[in-house]
């Protein structure tokens, strides 16, 4: 096969790297580790590896994100997997762990993992690695993911620092170990199958220290893929993992290019130069492919558990006032704001859990287009003449993203709301957001795990929940629900109780404003085989499934 410009690029780039690549972290080996290559293998045929376009990541620990996790679920594997069965409804597998068992009361789970699992350094997998990887989650600083493993006993006092050890996990033996909680937890097995919850090397994580997630020599797992290289701002290469548990990936490998320009990104398809397209990472001329005749026959759609929202902060005036945030929802047509931008591929939501997630609600009031409600509310509130208002969005926001925030300004404009956009550097933003002072933004989250606790608790389960997110939230009896929820034994019971706190959220506080759910398109490039998309739907999850035709 004709090895093109950019397999010809990212060749010269693993053949200056590779040394690199196999020294870099050397302290993280051990005695039993294997070298990552041989000095008599072949370099990898390049030509054979998939190539794809990928966001560039600030770190590929999982542990201290909520974005980046396709290093995540490709190089990593988790105890257990959430995967759609045959007619579509999502199943929680085994994984590294083969098989557990969980107490009458709902608290002690006990694991019992695979034999002779290898982490792509040569390290076995034992239950010491598992203690580590939920100790880190809990303490390692910048971490994203704590509520992951807060739900277990003595993670609180961890996380204080009244101790150095997790108690709520005990090693029973190499291979077996119990994780007790500190309260029942229904979800608890499926908030276990998210990309943050993989499974880390104990010996190589700690001697990379803050290089971990961010060198790509020094990122160890289990999974089919490993990181080989990471060249800031051009891309990453990764090579198929011969040794993996569950079998080495279909392809011989992955490109990802680190791209944002929709015009370089469309002509590297159409010249062959990338295996799959995200019509994501278009601008307008993404209509080509929806429409036209040529790539019909390629192209695919999936469902996204995925719900685009608008944050509102309680805690900046005059967004407190419970008037003023529902004359906002009040003011958005998010039908139009659906079609303009996204051609109505999709579905307008009007609560917290979307489309196609387990316990979604069709039965909510639906949250109605009234610009003369809106107009009323503010007067009542005190701002007949409206107000400033700033809704920020990450430079790193697609073409659409960016759309769609002009055009929610243009309608709170109407209502008297001049509302100003500010394209944010996706540090600042990150860094603004995170200590609750971002006043409005729209985003869009995707389900980790198919539970709606995934959504509820991540946003309105505790005042730090609230301005992690910048909600600002007040409410503290309705965040004391969403805890007290998350331990009800009876499924109906906890269905029940989290659409009713659902509505109370978003129907009557108006805590923020539900847009809409949508389908995710891609097109496939001729010699593209085994495309697979997972069940929340994604598709980089699932690159293992993807190779190159012959």
């Amino acid at each position: 096969m004709r090895m093109t410009k950019v397999h010809r690029s990212v060749l010269c780039l693993l053949l200056a790297l590779i040394t690199l690549c196999l020294s870099a972290c050397s302290e993280a080996t051990t005695a039993r580790s294997l070298p990552a290559q041989r000095q008599d293998e072949e370099e990898p045929d390049l030509s054979r590896f998939l190539v794809a376009v990928e966001d560039e990541p600030d770190t590929v620990d999982f542990q201290c994100t909520t974005i980046y996790y396709t290093v995540a679920t490709n190089v990593f594997d988790r105890l257990v997997e959430m995967e759609n069965d045959a007619d579509g409804s999502s199943v929680i597998r085994p994984s590294l762990a083969e098989s557990w068992e969980v107490s009458e009361d709902g608290r002690v789970y006990t694991f019992h993992l695979r034999e002779n699992v290898r982490f792509s350094n040569g390290s076995f997998l034992t239950a010491a690695d598992v203690l580590y990887t939920f100790t880190r989650l809990l303490t390692w600083p910048g971490s994203s993911n704590r509520d992951i493993a807060a739900v277990i006993e003595g993670a609180d006092l961890l996380m204080n620092g009244e101790t150095d050890e997790l108690q709520g996990i005990a090693l029973l033996s190499d291979l077996d170990f119990t994780i007790t909680l500190s309260e029942p937890y229904e979800a608890f097995l499926a908030c276990l199958s998210m990309p943050g919850a993989s499974i880390l090397d104990r010996e190589s994580t700690e001697a990379a220290g803050e290089r971990f997630g961010r060198e790509a020599a020094c990122t160890v797992g289990t999974g089919p893929f490993i990181l080989k290289e990471w060249e800031p701002g051009k891309g990453m290469v990764l090579t198929a993992n011969p040794g993996c548990w569950s079998g080495p990936p279909a392809c011989e490998g992955l490109i990802w290019r680190f791209m944002t320009e929709p015009t370089e990104i469309r002509t590297m398809f159409e010249n062959g130069q990338l295996d799959i397209l995200d019509l994501d990472d278009l601008d307008n001329s993404a209509e080509y492919f929806y429409h036209g005749d040529i790539y019909q026959d390629r192209l695919r759609s999936v469902r996204r558990i995925a719900l685009t929202y608008v944050a509102l902060n309680e805690s900046v005036a005059p967004l407190g006032d419970q008037r003023v945030r529902k004359a906002l929802q009040l003011a958005l047509n998010r039908e139009a704001l659906l079609d303009a931008v996204y051609s109505g591929r999709g579905s307008v939501e009007n609560g917290i859990f979307p489309h196609g997630l387990y316990g979604y609600n069709p039965e909510l009031p639906v949250i109605p287009y009234d610009p003369d409600g809106a107009r009323a509310l503010l007067e009542e509130a005190g701002y007949p003449d409206g107000f400033d208002l700033i809704i920020s969005v990450r430079s790193s926001s697609t073409q659409w993203d960016i759309a769609l925030v002009k055009l929610i300004a243009s309608m709170w404009e109407k209502i008297g709301v001049r509302a100003g956009v500010n394209v944010m550097d996706e540090s600042e933003f990150m860094r603004l957001r995170k200590s609750g002072a971002l006043a409005c933004y729209a985003a869009m989250w995707t389900a980790d795990f198919n539970d709606p606790d995934n959504f509820i608790y991540t946003f309105f389960g505790s005042r730090e929940n609230t301005v992690f997110r910048s909600l600002g939230y007040p409410a503290g009896e309705v965040m004391d629900r969403v805890q007290k929820a998350r331990i009800i034994r009876d499924a109906s019971a906890r269905l029940k109780e989290y659409q009713e706190l659902e509505r109370i959220i978003v129907q009557e506080d108006a805590a923020w404003i539900p847009l809409f759910s949508r389908l995710h398109f891609y097109v496939l490039g001729e010699r593209f085989d085994g495309f697979r998309t997972s069940w929340n739907g994604s598709v980089k999850n699932n690159y293992r499934y993807f190779s190159v035709k012959e």
